[in-house]
């Protein structure tokens, strides 16, 4: 068990560092914001992005990848419940708080 943990945390490590730096690498949609100013087209200031490229998908990709694992690591290293609330309830303590009320043997 400790070897999954280990191998889904290093992915987990892994894929954020991807993501981070695919983010950076990208050329963000505000960059342009200089042409709305009479300095250059202003056609794709605010229009569509078309169509998504290789940095995106890869960031996509990435970002899924980063959150699967994350909740693969919340599940691997959950405590486990060995016993359930009502196990330890004695069926005596019951009887005495509930009034004019009996437990069937």
């Amino acid at each position: 068990m400790d070897f999954i943990t280990s191998l889904v945390l290093t992915v987990n490590v892994i894929s954020a560092i991807a993501v981070i730096v695919l983010v950076l690498m990208q050329h963000g949609k505000g960059a342009d914001m200089g042409a709305a100013f009479g300095s250059g087209s202003a056609g794709s200031v605010f229009g569509s992005s078309g169509s998504a490229n290789f940095l995106s998908r890869s960031t996509g990709i990435c970002a899924t990848v980063f959150f699967v694992t994350s909740m693969a690591l919340v599940l691997l290293t959950a405590p486990k419940q060995t016993a359930s609330i009502m196990s330890t309830v004695q069926p005596a303590a019951v009887a005495s708080q509930v009034e004019g009320q009996k437990i069937p043997d």
